[in-house]
């Protein structure tokens, strides 16, 4: 894939329009509101996972309608002090795992709790039906043409009380919860930067769930492409489409993020392509950086990111600001 997208100057200028909805905060307030009702209830089990040089836990807690979603949490097997803690988010299709793939952040000296994304992976958290409104292949569609029935809402909300779940271990540093993920995951990410005061930083890569409508028109990768599908075979409820994922866009929740974030985008990138990322990033409200790679597609950085996100967190938490 050859850069497809704007050039590298037009994409760091890059800030289009928000049309977000009226009643965006007042959805979102409600949203957590109800899911606030319902009791937290995290459960951490011990859970021999054959790693004796890290502490892992198999994890439970209420989600949206107080549904119960798994995650994992592992910390150093030895450690002074409450740590600070990464929640982690997955990408499109992925659940949490097993332990073993999440070893980077307790080596690295931080807890870390993986959180599972509803009906995706192993099913190790079910999803509740979107409705009856149809939807195409995969969960991009599920419940589109309703705010109120749209999957994103429930996950999203998941994953905001993924955080109070973390914020709940007396080894957690509840001043220091990151929050990350990669493509899904960081879009997810991005989301909860936007709707949790609590998060302190935010590690968002290559994001997905980000200025819908443009990646519709420039991209025939899925999963956007499920989109353009589904407005294709509903030709007269594509304007309900967007209507109902304007609540859900990453550029409008972006904007309503304050803490320090650092973002990675790929220039090769045709699953989320590159001035989708820079119309979140130039909305994020936040102090913020970005990693540009521009000879690669959806994989971004892969290893070679670690490294830098390692180093910007140890030198964004000494520093406290």
């Amino acid at each position: 894939m050859a850069h497809f997208d704007l050039p590298l100057e037009q994409l760091r200028a890059y800030r289009p329009h928000r049309a977000e909805p009226d009643d965006f905060d007042a959805f979102w307030h409600a949203t957590l509101s109800a899911a606030a009702k319902h009791d937290l209830a995290p459960q951490f089990t011990p859970y021999d996972a054959l790693l004796p040089g890290v502490h892992v836990h198999d994890v439970r807690f209420a989600g949206h309608d107080g549904q119960r979603v798994a995650g994992w949490f592992l910390t150093p097997a030895t450690f002074s002090g409450p740590l600070p803690c990464v929640v982690q988010f997955i990408g499109y299709g992925g659940g949490r795992g097993r332990p073993h793939e999440w070893l980077l952040w307790p080596a690295a000296g931080y807890a870390v709790l993986v959180v599972d994304s509803r009906g995706q992976g192993d099913g190790d958290t079910p999803d509740l039906p979107g409705g009856d409104t149809p939807h195409h292949i995969g969960l991009l569609t599920r419940g589109v043409l309703s705010p109120e029935q749209y999957y994103y809402r429930r996950l999203f909300t998941d994953a905001v009380r993924a955080v109070d779940a973390a914020a709940t271990r007396p080894d957690v540093d509840t001043d220091q919860i990151i929050v990350a993920g990669a493509s899904q995951g960081g879009g997810i990410a991005q989301a909860v930067a936007g709707l949790h005061p609590r998060v302190r930083a935010a590690l968002i890569d290559v994001p997905f769930l980000t200025h819908f409508r443009r990646a519709t028109e420039i991209t025939d990768a899925y999963p956007y492409r499920e989109l353009a599908d589904f407005c294709a075979t509903n030709r007269d409820r594509t304007e309900q489409v967007f209507d109902t994922l304007a609540y859900f866009d990453g550029v409008h929740l972006a904007a309503r993020a304050t803490a320090p974030a650092l973002y990675s985008v790929a220039l090769m990138d045709a699953v989320c392509p590159p001035s989708t990322v820079f119309a979140a990033y130039n909305h994020y409200a936040g102090p913020k950086d970005i990693t540009i790679w521009p000879y690669n597609g959806h994989e971004g950085g892969a290893t070679f990111q670690a490294p830098i996100q390692l180093r910007w967190l140890r030198d964004l938490l000494a520093g406290g600001a």
